[in-house]
């Protein structure tokens, strides 16, 4: 019986590179704080459309989680617009 690889995400275990993984899992991360922030506000997808500066459809893509469809460049705009701010770390993992 072999054994099962284990991974620390799903991300880790979809992404080809360690690299491609924690990209998606920033972006994953963005898009959560997002749809949360707009479920919070109450506000409408129109609503938010307007107020992250992007189209009804793409809040809607957003909501729906196709990830693949974002960038961290594009996310980050987003919060900007929505005057939402964006904290960052990098620590080392030794």
């Amino acid at each position: 019986m072999s054994k099962m690889q284990e991974f620390e995400s799903v991300w880790d275990a979809l992404e080809n590179t360690p690299a491609e993984a924690k990209n998606m899992k920033i972006r994953s991360r963005m898009m959560l704080d997002l749809k949360r922030h707009i479920k919070e506000s109450g506000l409408t997808q129109e609503a938010a459309a307007r107020l992250f500066g992007v189209t009804q459809p793409r809040i809607s893509d957003l909501m729906r989680g196709k990830i693949n469809r974002f960038s961290i460049d594009s996310l980050a705009s987003m919060a900007a617009d929505a005057g939402l701010r964006i904290d960052i770390r990098i620590l080392s993992v030794a």
